[in-house]
């Protein structure tokens, strides 16, 4: 097979499954079921995460001239940006029954975006980044208003579209700074540039002129205005799938854009990642304790832990590229499990938004709300989670580079954080002094939804007690970072060929 068609495999699959779903969807009847587009879009969606485990065995590919590198690194998170999309389409794929007119753009949209992220993860050339960000940024701007009924859907769309505009603006600003700095867009031929330039301020400028880009798509303070109003308005299961793959897709950028592509900066980026930090865990965790509508608060809550995953950026390669990956996955199950439970709650007509509307949640639907508490203990970081292993991860790594106060910040915050998960929590399982009329139907769960529900359950209740399988295979996509990044200096400047403590290079 082609190393053009290897190296991109999950992505082709995903666009193959995406267009067919474009084209059977209109030979269907009006009034019909979209469900079987659904099936499709899972089945295509579970071949492509399967595709990207088997490249494995392949080792580093490279494709396009060199544009693509398909490593271990980016298989990580291929295979976690299809679980959330495998996860995100079983739980809503009785969400549009009855308003079935635009269920097939959704899936097809939802497949779109996820290859633009998976592009983003194995690009090693800024422009390859920049197109699989417009393809993935432009899948999410349309489904945030799929909701076409509903005026809060526009507006969240709007918003995004108009922010996300700008933000991309500073990333390509970014892209053309580096280049005139350094000569080239490819990363490693940046690390190899800024070692002649004559200009490195120009260089710092234009990395952070792409932090700030990539910041915008993470809900890093103080680039995340648009996440509250954004996942207010957008509908519950896009939320739960935006506010994870996108994330995990930009952070996989950000990695190889810092540690391979401007690791001579590290100490300037570093302490410019540390501030961020720092004001990403504050600010959202101070944010959400303001909030009564329940999507805000996880809006505000998402902001916070870009701020815990930007704590790994501050650590030492090996260190910080690791927790970073583990951190990313244990987020990512946690909170599309708790959007996926919110979808369940309160339908597609929102029924159920505040914090009062969830009260005497355990009397009515006790499965559920045994599922959402387990996934905000999750988010507080409670043991036996995947939400403490990798807050221990991150803040061991931050520590163990000697970012002790960064650490004793996340952890304050992480005790402020208790109080608005606790809150809905207390909600959840009090008794209500009136019978609340909002949630006294109850809606069957649908097979389909309770197996994507399990998946995020069981992915979380794993990462916590039994970590070892996730954290070695983030071990192993972290040091294939750092051995690219080290074979093509060696390979361009034998003379300053700087192998890491531990890392051999075949």
């Amino acid at each position: 097979m082609s190393p053009n068609i290897l190296a991109l495999l999950p992505e082709y699959i995903l666009t193959l499954t995406g267009i067919l779903i474009m084209l059977a969807e209109p030979l269907l009847p009006p009034a019909s079921s979209r469900k079987p587009l659904g099936w499709l879009a899972i089945a295509g969606t579970a071949a492509a995460g399967f595709s990207s485990w088997y490249l494995l065995r392949f080792g580093t590919l490279y494709a396009f001239s060199g544009t693509i590198q398909a490593d271990a690194f980016s298989a990580f998170f291929h295979m976690l940006i299809a679980a959330v999309v495998l996860v995100t389409l079983l739980g809503s794929l009785d969400y549009f029954e009855g308003n079935a007119s635009h269920a097939g753009e959704y899936f097809a949209l939802t497949l779109f975006g996820a290859t633009g992220m998976m592009f983003m993860t194995c690009s090693i050339e800024l422009l390859m980044v920049f197109i699989g960000l417009e393809i993935s940024s432009i899948s999410t701007y349309i489904m945030c208003g799929l909701r076409k009924g509903q005026a809060t859907g526009s507006e969240s769309s709007i918003k995004y579209f108009l922010l996300g505009s700008f933000a991309t603006a500073f990333f390509l600003y970014g892209v053309a700074l580096a280049f005139g700095a350094t000569g080239s867009t490819d990363i490693f031929a940046i690390a190899h540039g800024l070692e002649t330039t004559a200009t490195p301020t120009l260089a710092f400028l234009a990395l952070a002129m792409i932090i700030i880009g990539l910041g915008f798509k993470v809900s890093a303070a103080p680039f995340h205005v648009w996440t509250p109003d954004v996942y207010q308005g957008a509908p519950a299961p896009v939320v739960g799938f935006m506010s994870t793959a996108p994330k995990a897709a930009a952070f996989a950028v950000l990695l190889r854009v810092t540690f391979s592509g401007f690791p001579g900066m590290q100490p300037r980026w570093s302490l410019l990642l540390w501030i961020l930090a720092a004001l990403s865990m504050t600010i959202g965790n101070l944010g959400a304790l303001l909030q009564r509508d329940v999507k805000r608060m996880l809006a505000y809550s998402s902001i916070a832990h870009a701020g815990y995953l930007l704590v790994a950026f501050t650590a030492f390669p090996q260190d910080g590229i690791a927790s970073a990956c583990f951190y990313t996955a244990a987020y990512a199950a946690m909170n599309v499990g708790a959007f996926a439970v919110i979808t369940q709650v309160s339908g597609y007509n929102e029924t159920a938004r505040t914090i009062d509307d969830y009260t005497g949640l355990a009397l009515k639907r006790p499965f559920l709300a045994a599922l959402l508490a387990f996934f905000l203990l999750s988010l507080i970081g409670i043991p036996f989670t995947g939400g403490f292993f990798g807050k221990f991860y991150v803040f061991s790594a931050a520590i163990n580079s000697g970012h002790v106060w960064l650490a004793v910040i996340g952890l304050l915050n992480s005790g402020v954080a208790c109080f608005y998960y606790l809150r809905l929590l207390a909600a959840i399982y009090s008794r209500p002094a009136t019978e609340s009329a909002r949630l006294t139907e109850r809606r069957p769960m649908s097979v389909p939804a309770a197996l994507g529900l399990g998946l995020a359950a069981v992915s979380t209740l794993i990462l916590g007690i039994l970590p070892e399988g996730a954290l070695l295979l983030a071990q192993y996509a972290s040091s294939n970072v750092i051995v690219e990044q080290a074979r093509h200096v060696c390979a361009e400047t034998p003379e300053n060929c700087h192998i890491p403590v531990g890392v051999e290079i075949h």
